[in-house]
Protein backbone atom coordinates (compact mmCIF):
# COMPACT_ATOMS: atom_id res chain seq x y z
CA UNK A 1 0.00 0.00 0.00
CA UNK A 2 0.99 3.66 -0.35
CA UNK A 3 2.03 4.96 3.05
CA UNK A 4 3.18 8.45 2.00
CA UNK A 5 2.77 10.55 -1.12
CA UNK A 6 4.98 13.65 -1.49
CA UNK A 7 4.15 16.16 -4.24
CA UNK A 8 6.05 19.34 -4.99
CA UNK A 9 5.47 22.11 -7.58
CA UNK A 10 2.64 20.56 -9.60
CA UNK A 11 -0.08 23.00 -10.60
CA UNK A 12 -1.25 24.81 -7.48
CA UNK A 13 0.38 22.20 -5.24
CA UNK A 14 3.36 23.81 -3.52
CA UNK A 15 4.81 21.16 -1.19
CA UNK A 16 2.40 18.49 -0.01
CA UNK A 17 2.75 15.32 2.07
CA UNK A 18 -0.20 12.92 2.32
CA UNK A 19 -0.12 9.96 4.70
CA UNK A 20 -2.49 7.30 3.35
CA UNK A 21 -3.92 4.18 4.97
CA UNK A 22 -5.06 0.66 4.17
CA UNK A 23 -8.73 0.41 3.18
CA UNK A 24 -10.94 2.96 1.45
CA UNK A 25 -9.43 6.46 1.31
CA UNK A 26 -11.89 9.05 -0.04
CA UNK A 27 -10.78 12.53 -1.12
CA UNK A 28 -13.40 15.28 -1.20
CA UNK A 29 -13.20 19.05 -1.21
CA UNK A 30 -13.61 22.29 -3.04
CA UNK A 31 -13.77 22.52 -6.83
CA UNK A 32 -10.35 23.48 -8.21
CA UNK A 33 -8.58 22.75 -4.93
CA UNK A 34 -6.23 20.19 -6.50
CA UNK A 35 -7.96 16.80 -6.09
CA UNK A 36 -7.30 15.84 -9.71
CA UNK A 37 -3.70 17.06 -9.39
CA UNK A 38 -3.17 14.41 -6.73
CA UNK A 39 -4.34 11.72 -9.18
CA UNK A 40 -2.18 13.33 -11.89
CA UNK A 41 0.79 13.04 -9.52
CA UNK A 42 0.10 9.34 -9.02
CA UNK A 43 -0.01 8.93 -12.81
CA UNK A 44 3.33 10.77 -13.10
CA UNK A 45 5.01 8.56 -10.49
CA UNK A 46 3.55 5.55 -12.33
CA UNK A 47 5.45 6.51 -15.50
CA UNK A 48 2.66 8.51 -17.15
CA UNK A 49 3.07 11.47 -19.45
CA UNK A 50 3.97 14.88 -18.08
CA UNK A 51 3.50 18.33 -19.57
CA UNK A 52 5.88 21.17 -18.67
CA UNK A 53 2.78 23.35 -18.20
CA UNK A 54 2.05 21.31 -15.04
CA UNK A 55 5.12 22.74 -13.28
CA UNK A 56 4.06 25.34 -10.72
CA UNK A 57 4.42 28.89 -12.01
CA UNK A 58 7.77 30.39 -11.10
CA UNK A 59 9.41 27.02 -10.39
CA UNK A 60 11.96 25.15 -12.49
CA UNK A 61 11.03 21.57 -11.62
CA UNK A 62 8.36 19.25 -10.23
CA UNK A 63 8.90 16.34 -7.88
CA UNK A 64 6.76 13.34 -6.87
CA UNK A 65 7.80 10.67 -4.40
CA UNK A 66 5.84 7.72 -3.07
CA UNK A 67 6.70 5.38 -0.22
CA UNK A 68 4.92 2.03 -0.36
CA UNK A 69 4.83 -0.61 2.34
CA UNK A 70 4.90 -4.06 0.72
CA UNK A 71 6.46 -6.52 3.20
CA UNK A 72 5.94 -9.54 0.92
CA UNK A 73 7.43 -7.94 -2.21
CA UNK A 74 10.86 -8.97 -3.48
CA UNK A 75 11.32 -5.34 -4.60
CA UNK A 76 11.01 -4.02 -1.04
CA UNK A 77 13.86 -3.10 1.30
CA UNK A 78 12.81 -3.74 4.90
CA UNK A 79 9.25 -3.83 3.61
CA UNK A 80 9.47 -0.40 1.97
CA UNK A 81 9.64 0.70 -1.65
CA UNK A 82 10.57 4.32 -2.36
CA UNK A 83 10.02 5.66 -5.86
CA UNK A 84 10.62 9.21 -7.06
CA UNK A 85 10.44 11.22 -10.27
CA UNK A 86 11.77 14.73 -10.88
CA UNK A 87 10.93 16.64 -14.05
CA UNK A 88 12.63 19.90 -15.07
CA UNK A 89 11.54 22.71 -17.35
CA UNK A 90 14.20 21.64 -19.85
CA UNK A 91 12.41 18.29 -20.16
CA UNK A 92 15.00 16.28 -18.25
CA UNK A 93 13.57 13.35 -16.25
CA UNK A 94 15.16 11.77 -13.21
CA UNK A 95 13.49 8.57 -11.99
CA UNK A 96 14.63 6.49 -9.03
CA UNK A 97 13.46 3.14 -7.65
CA UNK A 98 14.84 2.51 -4.15
CA UNK A 99 17.63 4.98 -4.92
CA UNK A 100 18.54 3.34 -8.23
CA UNK A 101 18.32 5.42 -11.38
CA UNK A 102 15.69 4.18 -13.83
CA UNK A 103 14.22 5.16 -17.18
CA UNK A 104 10.59 6.28 -17.50
CA UNK A 105 9.82 2.99 -19.26
CA UNK A 106 11.35 0.99 -16.39
CA UNK A 107 9.40 3.10 -13.91
CA UNK A 108 6.15 2.44 -15.77
CA UNK A 109 6.73 -1.32 -15.87
CA UNK A 110 7.73 -1.39 -12.21
CA UNK A 111 4.77 0.63 -10.92
CA UNK A 112 2.26 -1.33 -13.01
CA UNK A 113 2.67 -4.11 -10.42
CA UNK A 114 1.59 -1.86 -7.57
CA UNK A 115 -0.79 0.91 -8.72
CA UNK A 116 -3.71 0.84 -11.12
CA UNK A 117 -5.46 4.14 -11.90
CA UNK A 118 -9.01 4.34 -13.25
CA UNK A 119 -10.38 7.68 -14.31
CA UNK A 120 -12.60 9.09 -16.99
CA UNK A 121 -9.90 8.57 -19.60
CA UNK A 122 -7.45 6.25 -17.92
CA UNK A 123 -8.93 2.76 -18.18
CA UNK A 124 -6.24 1.63 -20.58
CA UNK A 125 -6.31 -1.93 -19.29
CA UNK A 126 -9.86 -2.30 -20.57
CA UNK A 127 -8.75 -1.18 -24.03
CA UNK A 128 -6.02 -3.83 -24.27
CA UNK A 129 -7.30 -7.37 -24.82
CA UNK A 130 -4.10 -8.80 -23.32
CA UNK A 131 -5.52 -7.72 -19.95
CA UNK A 132 -8.86 -9.31 -20.78
CA UNK A 133 -7.20 -12.73 -20.82
CA UNK A 134 -5.50 -11.93 -17.50
CA UNK A 135 -8.84 -10.92 -15.93
CA UNK A 136 -10.42 -14.21 -16.99
CA UNK A 137 -7.50 -16.33 -15.78
CA UNK A 138 -7.42 -14.46 -12.45
CA UNK A 139 -11.09 -15.26 -12.07
CA UNK A 140 -10.49 -18.97 -12.77
CA UNK A 141 -7.63 -18.96 -10.24
CA UNK A 142 -5.70 -22.03 -9.09
CA UNK A 143 -7.69 -24.41 -11.29
CA UNK A 144 -6.01 -23.06 -14.44
CA UNK A 145 -2.64 -22.14 -12.95
CA UNK A 146 -1.12 -25.64 -12.86
CA UNK A 147 -2.18 -26.38 -16.46
CA UNK A 148 -0.81 -23.00 -17.63
CA UNK A 149 2.52 -23.65 -15.91
CA UNK A 150 2.84 -27.03 -17.65
CA UNK A 151 1.89 -25.43 -20.95
CA UNK A 152 4.38 -22.55 -20.51
CA UNK A 153 7.21 -24.99 -19.76
CA UNK A 154 6.52 -26.78 -23.04
CA UNK A 155 5.95 -23.48 -24.86
CA UNK A 156 9.41 -22.24 -23.86
CA UNK A 157 10.96 -25.46 -25.24
CA UNK A 158 8.79 -25.07 -28.35
CA UNK A 159 10.21 -21.57 -28.95
CA UNK A 160 13.74 -22.80 -28.26
CA UNK A 161 13.42 -25.56 -30.88
CA UNK A 162 11.93 -23.11 -33.39
CA UNK A 163 14.92 -20.82 -32.84
CA UNK A 164 17.36 -23.72 -33.20
CA UNK A 165 15.72 -24.93 -36.39
CA UNK A 166 15.81 -21.45 -37.83
CA UNK A 167 19.48 -21.11 -36.93
CA UNK A 168 20.11 -24.59 -38.34
CA UNK A 169 18.09 -23.98 -41.50
CA UNK A 170 15.57 -26.52 -40.25
CA UNK A 171 12.90 -25.05 -42.45
CA UNK A 172 13.19 -26.96 -45.74
CA UNK A 173 12.41 -24.01 -48.01
CA UNK A 174 14.67 -21.68 -46.09
CA UNK A 175 17.50 -24.21 -46.13
CA UNK A 176 17.19 -24.75 -49.90
CA UNK A 177 17.18 -20.99 -50.47
CA UNK A 178 20.29 -20.64 -48.33
CA UNK A 179 22.08 -23.52 -50.05
CA UNK A 180 21.23 -22.15 -53.49
CA UNK A 181 22.61 -18.76 -52.52
CA UNK A 182 25.82 -20.16 -51.01
CA UNK A 183 26.44 -22.48 -53.97
CA UNK A 184 25.89 -19.62 -56.39
CA UNK A 185 28.41 -17.52 -54.49
CA UNK A 186 31.01 -20.32 -54.52
CA UNK A 187 30.48 -20.87 -58.24
CA UNK A 188 30.77 -17.15 -58.98
CA UNK A 189 34.06 -16.90 -57.09
CA UNK A 190 35.51 -20.11 -58.52
CA UNK A 191 34.67 -19.18 -62.10
CA UNK A 192 36.59 -15.93 -61.64
CA UNK A 193 39.83 -17.98 -61.06
CA UNK A 194 41.31 -15.26 -58.89
CA UNK A 195 45.02 -15.00 -58.08
CA UNK A 196 46.23 -13.30 -54.92
CA UNK A 197 48.36 -10.50 -56.53
CA UNK A 198 46.34 -10.29 -59.74
CA UNK A 199 44.58 -7.02 -58.97
CA UNK A 200 47.83 -5.11 -58.37
CA UNK A 201 49.31 -6.37 -61.65
CA UNK A 202 46.15 -5.47 -63.57
CA UNK A 203 46.04 -2.01 -62.02
CA UNK A 204 49.66 -1.47 -63.02
CA UNK A 205 48.93 -2.66 -66.56
CA UNK A 206 45.84 -0.46 -66.76
CA UNK A 207 47.88 2.53 -65.62
CA UNK A 208 50.38 1.88 -68.41
CA UNK A 209 47.58 1.58 -70.95
CA UNK A 210 46.10 4.90 -69.93
CA UNK A 211 49.54 6.53 -70.24
CA UNK A 212 50.89 4.53 -73.21
CA UNK A 213 51.35 7.51 -75.53
CA UNK A 214 53.16 9.53 -72.88
CA UNK A 215 55.38 6.52 -72.00
CA UNK A 216 56.18 5.83 -75.69
CA UNK A 217 57.17 9.45 -76.39
CA UNK A 218 59.43 9.74 -73.39
CA UNK A 219 61.09 6.36 -73.94
CA UNK A 220 61.76 7.40 -77.55
CA UNK A 221 63.27 10.64 -76.37
CA UNK A 222 65.45 8.83 -73.81
CA UNK A 223 66.54 6.25 -76.39
CA UNK A 224 67.64 8.92 -78.88
CA UNK A 225 69.47 10.82 -76.16
CA UNK A 226 71.44 7.74 -75.10
CA UNK A 227 71.93 5.84 -78.35
CA UNK A 228 72.59 8.67 -80.76
CA UNK A 229 74.25 11.19 -78.47
CA UNK A 230 75.71 9.78 -75.28
CA UNK A 231 77.07 6.47 -76.59
CA UNK A 232 78.70 8.08 -79.65
CA UNK A 233 80.28 10.78 -77.49
CA UNK A 234 81.62 8.21 -75.05
CA UNK A 235 83.03 6.17 -77.90
CA UNK A 236 84.99 9.21 -79.20
CA UNK A 237 86.28 9.96 -75.68
CA UNK A 238 87.42 6.39 -75.11
CA UNK A 239 89.39 6.31 -78.41
CA UNK A 240 91.11 9.57 -77.52
CA UNK A 241 92.16 8.30 -74.10
CA UNK A 242 93.41 4.99 -75.55
CA UNK A 243 96.02 6.96 -77.51
CA UNK A 244 97.63 8.32 -74.33
CA UNK A 245 96.99 5.55 -71.77
CA UNK A 246 100.56 4.27 -72.13
CA UNK A 247 101.98 7.61 -71.09
CA UNK A 248 100.47 7.60 -67.59
CA UNK A 249 98.50 5.01 -65.58
CA UNK A 250 95.93 7.65 -64.59
CA UNK A 251 94.87 7.99 -68.27
CA UNK A 252 94.41 4.21 -68.42
CA UNK A 253 92.16 4.21 -65.30
CA UNK A 254 89.93 6.94 -66.71
CA UNK A 255 89.75 5.08 -70.02
CA UNK A 256 88.64 1.87 -68.24
CA UNK A 257 85.97 3.74 -66.21
CA UNK A 258 84.57 5.28 -69.38
CA UNK A 259 84.47 1.85 -71.03
CA UNK A 260 82.42 0.53 -68.05
CA UNK A 261 79.98 3.44 -68.40
CA UNK A 262 79.87 2.83 -72.15
CA UNK A 263 78.89 -0.83 -71.71
CA UNK A 264 76.25 0.07 -69.05
CA UNK A 265 74.72 2.71 -71.35
CA UNK A 266 74.56 0.15 -74.14
CA UNK A 267 72.66 -2.22 -71.75
CA UNK A 268 70.30 0.59 -70.70
CA UNK A 269 69.74 1.50 -74.36
CA UNK A 270 68.80 -2.10 -75.14
CA UNK A 271 66.39 -2.12 -72.12
CA UNK A 272 64.70 1.09 -73.26
CA UNK A 273 64.34 -0.31 -76.78
CA UNK A 274 62.71 -3.41 -75.31
CA UNK A 275 60.32 -1.26 -73.20
CA UNK A 276 59.43 0.75 -76.29
CA UNK A 277 58.38 -2.46 -78.04
CA UNK A 278 56.14 -3.46 -75.09
CA UNK A 279 54.27 -0.13 -74.79
CA UNK A 280 51.76 -0.89 -77.50
CA UNK A 281 48.37 -2.32 -76.42
CA UNK A 282 45.60 -3.17 -78.83
CA UNK A 283 41.92 -2.37 -78.11
CA UNK A 284 41.02 -5.98 -77.34
CA UNK A 285 43.72 -6.22 -74.69
CA UNK A 286 42.52 -2.96 -73.16
CA UNK A 287 38.94 -4.26 -72.96
CA UNK A 288 40.02 -7.56 -71.42
CA UNK A 289 41.92 -5.73 -68.68
CA UNK A 290 39.02 -3.40 -67.90
CA UNK A 291 36.54 -6.28 -67.81
CA UNK A 292 38.78 -8.29 -65.52
CA UNK A 293 39.15 -5.39 -63.12
CA UNK A 294 35.36 -4.77 -63.20
CA UNK A 295 34.80 -8.40 -62.26
CA UNK A 296 37.23 -8.13 -59.35
CA UNK A 297 35.60 -4.88 -58.16
CA UNK A 298 32.16 -6.55 -58.31
CA UNK A 299 33.34 -9.53 -56.26
CA UNK A 300 34.97 -7.20 -53.73
CA UNK A 301 31.68 -5.33 -53.23
CA UNK A 302 29.98 -8.63 -52.43
CA UNK A 303 32.55 -10.74 -50.65
CA UNK A 304 35.56 -8.86 -49.28
CA UNK A 305 37.91 -5.91 -49.36
CA UNK A 306 40.54 -7.68 -51.45
CA UNK A 307 41.15 -10.94 -53.35
CA UNK A 308 42.60 -12.61 -50.28
CA UNK A 309 39.38 -11.92 -48.32
CA UNK A 310 37.22 -13.10 -51.23
CA UNK A 311 39.05 -16.43 -51.37
CA UNK A 312 38.78 -16.73 -47.58
CA UNK A 313 35.03 -16.03 -47.78
CA UNK A 314 34.67 -18.75 -50.43
CA UNK A 315 36.42 -21.25 -48.14
CA UNK A 316 34.12 -20.30 -45.25
CA UNK A 317 30.89 -20.70 -47.22
CA UNK A 318 32.09 -24.03 -48.61
CA UNK A 319 32.38 -25.15 -44.98
CA UNK A 320 28.91 -23.73 -44.26
CA UNK A 321 27.46 -25.63 -47.22
CA UNK A 322 28.97 -28.84 -45.89
CA UNK A 323 27.62 -28.01 -42.40
CA UNK A 324 24.07 -27.37 -43.69
CA UNK A 325 24.06 -30.51 -45.80
CA UNK A 326 25.01 -32.57 -42.76
CA UNK A 327 22.37 -31.06 -40.42
CA UNK A 328 19.58 -33.36 -41.50
CA UNK A 329 20.01 -35.86 -38.70
CA UNK A 330 20.07 -33.24 -35.93
CA UNK A 331 17.22 -31.23 -37.45
CA UNK A 332 15.09 -34.33 -37.90
CA UNK A 333 15.54 -35.05 -34.21
CA UNK A 334 14.42 -31.49 -33.33
CA UNK A 335 11.46 -31.73 -35.71
CA UNK A 336 10.34 -34.97 -34.09
CA UNK A 337 10.51 -33.36 -30.65
CA UNK A 338 8.65 -30.31 -31.97
CA UNK A 339 5.88 -32.50 -33.35
CA UNK A 340 5.53 -34.28 -30.01
CA UNK A 341 5.49 -30.94 -28.18
CA UNK A 342 2.70 -29.64 -30.41
CA UNK A 343 0.57 -32.67 -29.53
CA UNK A 344 1.20 -32.18 -25.79
CA UNK A 345 0.66 -28.41 -25.98
CA UNK A 346 -2.56 -28.89 -27.94
CA UNK A 347 -3.94 -31.16 -25.20
CA UNK A 348 -3.07 -28.60 -22.52
CA UNK A 349 -4.35 -25.72 -24.65
CA UNK A 350 -7.66 -27.54 -25.11
CA UNK A 351 -7.96 -27.99 -21.33
CA UNK A 352 -7.20 -24.28 -20.85
CA UNK A 353 -9.73 -23.37 -23.54
CA UNK A 354 -12.40 -25.52 -21.90
CA UNK A 355 -11.84 -23.86 -18.51
CA UNK A 356 -11.92 -20.42 -20.09
CA UNK A 357 -15.13 -21.11 -21.95
CA UNK A 358 -16.89 -22.42 -18.84
CA UNK A 359 -15.64 -19.63 -16.60
CA UNK A 360 -15.93 -16.94 -19.28
CA UNK A 361 -19.70 -17.32 -19.11
CA UNK A 362 -19.64 -17.24 -15.32
CA UNK A 363 -17.44 -14.14 -15.27
CA UNK A 364 -19.64 -12.42 -17.85
CA UNK A 365 -22.72 -13.15 -15.73
CA UNK A 366 -21.01 -11.97 -12.52
CA UNK A 367 -19.89 -8.70 -14.13
CA UNK A 368 -23.35 -8.16 -15.62
CA UNK A 369 -24.94 -8.63 -12.18
CA UNK A 370 -22.69 -5.93 -10.75
CA UNK A 371 -23.33 -3.66 -13.75
CA UNK A 372 -27.06 -3.98 -13.13
CA UNK A 373 -26.50 -2.93 -9.52
CA UNK A 374 -24.50 0.03 -10.84
CA UNK A 375 -27.55 1.15 -12.84
CA UNK A 376 -26.21 -0.14 -16.16
CA UNK A 377 -29.18 -2.50 -16.47
CA UNK A 378 -29.16 -2.78 -20.24
CA UNK A 379 -25.41 -3.30 -20.49
CA UNK A 380 -24.27 -6.84 -21.14
CA UNK A 381 -20.65 -7.98 -21.12
CA UNK A 382 -19.88 -11.01 -23.26
CA UNK A 383 -16.41 -12.55 -23.16
CA UNK A 384 -15.32 -13.89 -26.55
CA UNK A 385 -12.82 -16.75 -26.52
CA UNK A 386 -11.39 -17.63 -29.94
CA UNK A 387 -9.33 -20.80 -30.25
CA UNK A 388 -6.54 -20.17 -32.78
CA UNK A 389 -4.23 -22.39 -34.81
CA UNK A 390 -1.21 -20.54 -33.47
CA UNK A 391 0.39 -21.23 -30.08
CA UNK A 392 0.66 -18.26 -27.72
CA UNK A 393 2.36 -17.80 -24.37
CA UNK A 394 -0.86 -18.58 -22.47
CA UNK A 395 -2.41 -21.16 -24.78
CA UNK A 396 -4.15 -20.86 -28.12
CA UNK A 397 -6.90 -18.48 -27.07
CA UNK A 398 -7.55 -14.86 -27.89
CA UNK A 399 -9.80 -13.37 -25.22
CA UNK A 400 -11.67 -10.11 -25.68
CA UNK A 401 -14.49 -8.42 -23.81
CA UNK A 402 -17.46 -7.32 -25.90
CA UNK A 403 -20.35 -5.19 -24.67
CA UNK A 404 -23.86 -4.24 -25.63
CA UNK A 405 -24.77 -1.00 -23.85
CA UNK A 406 -28.39 -0.68 -24.99
CA UNK A 407 -31.22 -3.04 -25.89
CA UNK A 408 -31.52 -3.79 -29.57
CA UNK A 409 -27.91 -2.92 -30.38
CA UNK A 410 -25.22 -5.30 -31.58
CA UNK A 411 -22.41 -6.09 -29.20
CA UNK A 412 -19.06 -4.56 -30.06
CA UNK A 413 -15.53 -4.55 -28.74
CA UNK A 414 -15.40 -2.86 -25.36
CA UNK A 415 -12.75 -0.40 -26.48
CA UNK A 416 -14.92 0.87 -29.34
CA UNK A 417 -18.21 1.51 -27.62
CA UNK A 418 -18.06 2.41 -23.93
CA UNK A 419 -17.88 6.04 -22.76
CA UNK A 420 -15.50 7.28 -20.06
CA UNK A 421 -18.09 7.10 -17.27
CA UNK A 422 -19.24 3.66 -18.40
CA UNK A 423 -15.65 2.44 -18.56
CA UNK A 424 -15.08 3.45 -14.93
CA UNK A 425 -18.14 1.55 -13.76
CA UNK A 426 -17.27 -1.46 -15.92
CA UNK A 427 -13.78 -1.50 -14.41
CA UNK A 428 -15.30 -1.18 -10.94
CA UNK A 429 -17.57 -4.14 -11.71
CA UNK A 430 -14.62 -6.24 -12.93
CA UNK A 431 -12.54 -5.30 -9.90
CA UNK A 432 -15.41 -6.15 -7.57
CA UNK A 433 -15.79 -9.61 -9.12
CA UNK A 434 -12.01 -10.17 -9.07
CA UNK A 435 -11.42 -8.56 -5.67
CA UNK A 436 -10.24 -11.80 -4.07
CA UNK A 437 -7.76 -12.70 -6.82
CA UNK A 438 -6.47 -9.32 -8.11
CA UNK A 439 -2.78 -8.99 -7.21
CA UNK A 440 -2.37 -5.19 -7.66
CA UNK A 441 -2.38 -3.71 -4.12
CA UNK A 442 -3.41 -0.09 -4.88
CA UNK A 443 -6.46 0.91 -6.92
CA UNK A 444 -7.21 4.55 -7.69
CA UNK A 445 -10.64 5.72 -8.90
CA UNK A 446 -10.90 9.30 -10.12
CA UNK A 447 -14.48 10.62 -9.94
CA UNK A 448 -16.01 7.22 -10.64
CA UNK A 449 -19.34 8.70 -9.50
CA UNK A 450 -19.62 11.15 -12.40
CA UNK A 451 -23.15 11.19 -13.80
CA UNK A 452 -24.70 8.87 -11.20
CA UNK A 453 -26.82 9.36 -8.10
CA UNK A 454 -29.36 7.64 -5.92
CA UNK A 455 -29.37 3.86 -6.03
CA UNK A 456 -26.44 3.67 -8.44
CA UNK A 457 -24.35 5.86 -6.14
CA UNK A 458 -25.14 3.65 -3.15
CA UNK A 459 -24.17 0.60 -5.20
CA UNK A 460 -20.86 2.19 -6.27
CA UNK A 461 -20.13 2.96 -2.62
CA UNK A 462 -20.91 -0.62 -1.63
CA UNK A 463 -18.64 -2.02 -4.38
CA UNK A 464 -15.76 0.30 -3.46
CA UNK A 465 -16.12 -0.75 0.14
CA UNK A 466 -16.01 -4.41 -0.88
CA UNK A 467 -12.89 -3.94 -3.01
CA UNK A 468 -11.13 -2.07 -0.19
CA UNK A 469 -11.20 -5.22 1.97
CA UNK A 470 -8.45 -6.69 -0.23
CA UNK A 471 -6.85 -3.53 -1.66
CA UNK A 472 -5.91 -0.03 -0.70
CA UNK A 473 -8.42 2.13 -2.57
CA UNK A 474 -8.06 5.86 -3.27
CA UNK A 475 -11.15 7.56 -4.58
CA UNK A 476 -12.04 11.15 -5.47
CA UNK A 477 -15.76 11.63 -5.01
CA UNK A 478 -18.53 14.21 -4.88
CA UNK A 479 -21.16 11.80 -3.52
CA UNK A 480 -22.12 11.68 0.18
CA UNK A 481 -22.82 7.94 0.01
CA UNK A 482 -19.21 7.26 -1.02
CA UNK A 483 -17.73 9.72 1.49
CA UNK A 484 -19.84 8.08 4.20
CA UNK A 485 -18.56 4.59 3.51
CA UNK A 486 -14.86 5.59 3.65
CA UNK A 487 -12.39 4.24 6.19
CA UNK A 488 -10.41 7.48 5.92
CA UNK A 489 -11.62 10.86 4.65
CA UNK A 490 -9.33 13.58 3.33
CA UNK A 491 -10.49 17.14 2.71
CA UNK A 492 -8.74 18.95 -0.12
CA UNK A 493 -8.80 22.75 0.07
CA UNK A 494 -6.83 25.68 -1.26
CA UNK A 495 -5.30 28.54 0.63
CA UNK A 496 -3.85 31.87 -0.46
CA UNK A 497 -0.60 33.06 1.05
CA UNK A 498 1.39 36.04 -0.24
CA UNK A 499 -0.84 36.16 -3.31
CA UNK A 500 -0.05 32.53 -4.20
CA UNK A 501 -2.64 29.74 -4.17
CA UNK A 502 -1.66 26.33 -2.86
CA UNK A 503 -3.37 23.02 -2.06
CA UNK A 504 -3.90 21.76 1.46
CA UNK A 505 -4.92 18.24 2.58
CA UNK A 506 -6.38 17.32 5.95
CA UNK A 507 -7.27 13.90 7.37
CA UNK A 508 -10.68 14.43 8.95
CA UNK A 509 -11.80 13.25 12.36
CA UNK A 510 -15.31 11.84 12.84
CA UNK A 511 -17.02 15.18 13.55
CA UNK A 512 -15.34 16.73 10.51
CA UNK A 513 -16.39 13.76 8.38
CA UNK A 514 -20.05 14.28 9.33
CA UNK A 515 -19.84 17.97 8.45
CA UNK A 516 -18.14 17.21 5.10
CA UNK A 517 -20.82 14.62 4.19
CA UNK A 518 -23.46 17.22 5.07
CA UNK A 519 -21.71 19.83 2.89
CA UNK A 520 -21.49 17.68 -0.23
CA UNK A 521 -25.04 16.34 0.21
CA UNK A 522 -26.68 19.75 -0.32
CA UNK A 523 -24.02 22.43 -0.29
CA UNK A 524 -25.10 23.59 3.18
CA UNK A 525 -24.35 22.48 6.71
CA UNK A 526 -27.43 22.60 8.94
CA UNK A 527 -29.31 20.37 11.34
CA UNK A 528 -31.10 18.51 8.52
CA UNK A 529 -27.97 17.81 6.52
CA UNK A 530 -26.04 16.86 9.66
CA UNK A 531 -28.79 14.37 10.56
CA UNK A 532 -28.72 12.95 7.01
CA UNK A 533 -24.94 12.67 7.16
CA UNK A 534 -25.08 10.80 10.46
CA UNK A 535 -27.62 8.36 9.00
CA UNK A 536 -25.33 7.65 6.04
CA UNK A 537 -22.35 7.25 8.32
CA UNK A 538 -24.21 4.89 10.65
CA UNK A 539 -25.04 2.60 7.70
CA UNK A 540 -21.30 2.02 7.30
CA UNK A 541 -21.03 0.75 10.85
CA UNK A 542 -24.09 -1.48 10.53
Amino acid sequence: MISTLHIKNIGIIDDLNIDLNQGLNVLTGETGAGKTLIIDSLEIISGGRFSKEMIRKGETNSFVEVCMYEPNSEDAIDGNIIVSREINLNGKNMCKINGRMATVSELKNFMSKYIEIHGQNDNQCLLDNKFHLNYLDEYIGEEILDIKNKYKEKYERYLEIKRDLKANYGDEKERERKLDLLKYQVKEIEEAKLKTNEEDLLEEKRKKMLNSEKISNNLQEADIAIAENSIDSLNIAIRALEKIENIDNEYGKISNNLKSIYYELQEISRDISGLKDNVYFDEEERNETEQRLDLIYSLKRKYGNDIKEIIQYKNEIQEEIEHIENLDEYNNKLKKELKELKVEMTKLAEQINKLRNINGKKLSNSINEVLEQLEMKNAKINIHIDYKEEFFENGRDEVEFYIRTNLGEDEKQLSKIASGGEMSRIMLAIKKVLADTDKIPVLVFDEIDTGISGKAANSVAEKLNGISKNHQVLCISHLPSIAAIADFNYFISKKICEERTSTNVKLLDEDEIIREIARISSGEINDATIKYAMQLRNKRVS
